[in-house]
């Protein structure tokens, strides 16, 4: 038993061992080993607080996010709406334009008959008179036909126009 290497290694383990509870190595391995856990559960702490940070950050810009989409949605009913709107008005600005210019062209052509009538009336008396002078001068010799033609034709002038 004594010859054997492995009876001399735990000899040797157990003298380290002895030795190191002595000098106090069993200590500071479990300080530095205290401080260490300490440091990562600090680490672990400030990601958690990171963690929860961030998800308030997303949580704040998707509110902002949603606010800016609904508004945005309002704007393009907005829009729509100033849009519809708006070419109601021109719809009714333009019938009104249309309605107007009808009225004006039919006042127009109701002017151009009337001046038409006249001008047609002025030529039959015209022609009326042509015609009452030649016959008559053609029938009545004299001074008295001179009268008459006269006096008809101031007549017919009167009448006619």
């Amino acid at each position: 038993m004594f010859f054997d290497p492995e009876t001399w290694v735990a000899v040797a383990f157990v003298i380290l061992m002895i030795v190191f509870g002595y000098l106090g190595v069993f200590k500071s391995v479990t300080t530095a080993l205290d401080h260490r856990a300490a440091r990562i559960k600090a680490e672990l702490d400030d990601a958690l607080r990171l963690k929860e940070e961030a998800a308030k950050v997303l949580a704040g810009y998707k509110a902002r996010s949603a606010t800016a989409e609904r508004e945005a949605a309002d704007i393009i009913a907005n829009a729509k709406s100033e849009a519809e709107r708006i070419a109601a008005e021109a719809k009714a600005k333009m019938e009104d334009f249309v309605a107007r210019r009808t009225k004006t062209a039919e006042s127009k052509i109701a002017l151009a008959e009337a001046q038409a009538v006249a001008d047609v009336r002025a030529a039959a008396a015209e022609a009326a008179v042509q015609a009452a002078s030649t016959i008559m001068s053609q029938s009545v010799k004299g001074q008295v036909a001179d009268d008459l033609l006269a006096k008809g034709i101031a007549e017919v002038r009167k009448k006619l126009n």
